[in-house]
């Protein structure tokens, strides 16, 4: 049997394979398993923090995701799974109401959800949302203007920012690159995450529609704590733990 004491590299091996499988790990636990002291286990999460492996979080730490890259190759990654949610996702948007709809790929595939019969507004700023929101005949669609970013796919500098400020909404989708129960909301690009802090501002609901991939983990920067996230919508095979944190938060859970 491997002596973990002895060995850092070899338990720093073993941390980051556990980071990879559960998305977040604790101290007592590790140091349990590998029957060194938790001191020593919040010495070997430093080190990997450093190497920008996971975040630092009390008790333990979170798996620091990596950049999914641009809109469009976020695109082919788990459509399958993107259906699915937001299909139980477009369940939940009031009739008659103002609801704005988030840049994203999930999100690309609640437009393309949506009843064909639903009479509502909707606010969004990506312009690829729009012009599927413009095959839906009782749709009011207002598009945020601005410069588009190519990263995030939408609009989020100032102008679009005034714009949203001047709106109520009933509901707001937001899109996210990680979440967890204790870090909340995070992604990648620091404007794009200001203006998602806008919008929910803005918003008398927020919703957040994520695929198990992104859950649990953390991005760089922080959009909203999961207090501040009303219904988190995720597929059914989430696991009841990290079902179970989040409901402690007050976060209301919808499986798809």
């Amino acid at each position: 049997m491997l002596d973990y004491a002895a060995f850092p590299e070899q338990r720093q091996d073993l941390i980051r394979t556990i980071l990879q499988e559960n998305g977040r790990v604790v101290c007592a636990e590790l140091a349990a398993r590998m029957k060194v002291s938790e001191h020593t286990i919040r010495r070997d999460l430093h080190e990997l923090s450093k190497e920008g492996i996971c975040k630092k979080v009390y008790g333990g730490a979170v798996l620091q995701l990596p950049d999914a890259g641009n809109f469009f190759s976020r695109e082919q990654k788990n459509p399958a799974k993107k259906d699915i949610i937001a299909q139980k996702a477009a369940t939940l948007i009031k009739p008659g109401g103002c609801i704005f709809i988030d840049t994203g790929t999930t999100n690309l595939a609640l437009a393309k959800a949506l009843p064909a019969d639903l009479n509502v507004t909707i606010v969004t700023n990506s312009p690829v949302i729009a012009a599927e929101l413009l095959r839906h005949p009782l749709c009011d669609v207002i598009m945020t203007g601005g410069q588009l970013q190519r990263g995030c796919g939408g609009a989020v500098g100032a102008t679009a920012a005034s714009q949203i400020q001047g709106i109520i909404f009933d509901q707001a989708f937001i899109g996210g690159c990680a979440m967890d129960p204790e870090m909340g909301l995070t992604g990648f690009d620091f404007a794009d995450c200001e203006f998602k802090k806008t919008v929910i501002a803005q918003s008398n609901q927020t919703l957040v529609a994520l695929t198990t991939d992104k859950i649990p983990g953390v991005a760089r920067f922080v959009v909203a704590k999961s207090r501040e996230i009303d219904v988190l919508v995720v597929e059914a095979s989430m696991e009841q733990d990290m079902l179970s944190a989040f409901a402690m938060q007050d976060v209301r859970i919808v499986c798809a």
